[in-house]
Order: C-alpha cells, then structure tokens, then sequence
C-alpha cells in the first residue's frame, strides 16, 4: 500500500472554466472567414486545428498560439484575400481570451481545501505564462497550494522533474485533471497515480488518448466533490 504524499491539480478546466472561451473564439473566426470560403465545403475547424498542432513546437500551448494560427490559417484558406481589417479582428478576437474573468468550477474551492487538510498539493499547468500567471494570481486559490509550475509541455519528462524537486517518488503521487493525454498518462507511465475529471468540452489535442481507467491507478469522477473519496480510494490500493 502506497500512501499520498504529493498531490497536483491541473487549472484549466479542472479548476476553472476555459475551453468554451477557446470554442467562443474559434465559433467567432469562422463567421470572420465566412465571406471568403464555403464554410459548408471547407472545414475550418479541421485547417485551424492542423495549423496550431504544426506550431505547438514554435507557439507553445494558449491563446498567443491560438490566434497567430488563426491568422496563419486565414491567409492560408483565403488565398491570401483576408483584408487587413479582419485580420485586426482576429487579433482582437485573440485578446479576448485574455480578458475573460476567471470563474471556478461550482465546488472546486471546497473540494482543493478538503485535500489540502490532508496532503500537500502543487498545482501543475501549461500555456501562456504571463495568461496562466494572471489567471492563477486571480483565481483566489493561490495560497492553497505549496508550489505552482507553469509548465510548457506536460509529459513524463516534466513529471519526473518536478517529482524530484519535491523529494517525491512517483508511487507517492497523484495528479488530477481533465486531460487523459496530458494530465494521467504521462503520471501513470513514470508510476504514479491519477484522478480523472472530464470536462464538457475538450479540445482535440487533448482527446487523443490511448489510456483506460484502471481502479487501482485511475479514478474518473463526474465532479469536484468526488475528488477527496477518490483519494482516499486511491490512498488504500496496491498498485
């Protein structure tokens, strides 16, 4: 039996609303492309999500990479005929996603205070740091945490390297999280332990997943309240 000495929290879409901002913006940048395609004959969608997985290596993950391939896939789909005024729309569009208020998941506070009575917690998350910076600084959860990392890519490697700089092996930690990809497969491989909370809406980096649940090492909860049982459950296995 492998008790908890560590947990992490993902942020976006775990601990507060993110996605259906990005989806409000790409739903806003086809209807800015509409009058230069067939948006029924041309998968807009399909373009920007093939743009962005090409810059993810150059961008990062967030909203600056987001809407600089935006602007990539709009050049691109029209022909170059995009006038410069949509594409200051775009920009403007892009901007937005950094002024969205920052709103918790109904029970997310209650449910990281339960946790942190019993363990201590980290808050692991990537993207834009200066966004990520801001929305944590605003999300009133800060002192909650022991260490928050901003990380640029979620993977093993990162895992293990955050796992040494708190003195703790990998069979000692859980990480929870919306993302299968990046939040529990990377945690599971290194040996760890991982809590998954779905959320309504996921962007396709992020569905792609070869990974189950396996009760012993993943729990999936439907809700922030279930998180501390999940613990507990987690805390009397044997991997």
């Amino acid at each position: 039996m492998h008790r908890i000495d560590l947990v992490a929290f993902d942020a976006d879409d775990t601990l507060w609303r993110s996605q259906e901002y990005f989806d409000n913006a790409q739903a806003q940048f086809e209807a800015i492309m509409a009058p230069y395609i067939d948006l029924e004959r041309s998968d807009v969608s399909a373009g920007l999500y093939a743009t962005e997985s090409r810059n993810i290596t150059l961008f990062g993950y967030g909203a600056k990479g987001m809407v600089l391939s935006m602007i990539e896939t709009a050049i691109t789909l029209s022909d170059e005929r995009i006038t410069a005024g949509d594409v200051h729309r775009i920009v403007r569009l892009g901007k937005s996603l950094f002024e969205h208020p920052v709103e918790l998941l109904p029970g997310i506070r209650e449910a990281v205070k339960a946790v942190a009575s019993k363990h201590r917690i980290i808050m692991i998350t990537k993207g834009d740091l200066f966004h990520q910076e801001a929305k944590v600084a605003h999300s009133g959860l800060a002192d909650l945490f022991t260490r928050i990392e901003i990380v640029s890519e979620k993977d093993s490697k990162t895992y293990a390297r955050v796992l040494k700089e708190c003195e703790v092996r990998a069979e000692h930690f859980v990480m929870i999280g919306n993302s299968m990809r990046s939040d529990i497969e990377p945690v599971v491989a290194l040996g760890g332990r991982g809590i998954y909370m779905p959320y309504h809406s996921t962007w396709a980096h992020e569905a792609v997943t070869t990974q189950v649940c396996d009760p012993d090492r993943i729990i999936e909860v439907d809700q922030p309240s279930e998180i501390p049982d999940a613990l507990d459950r987690l805390e009397q296995c044997t991997p």
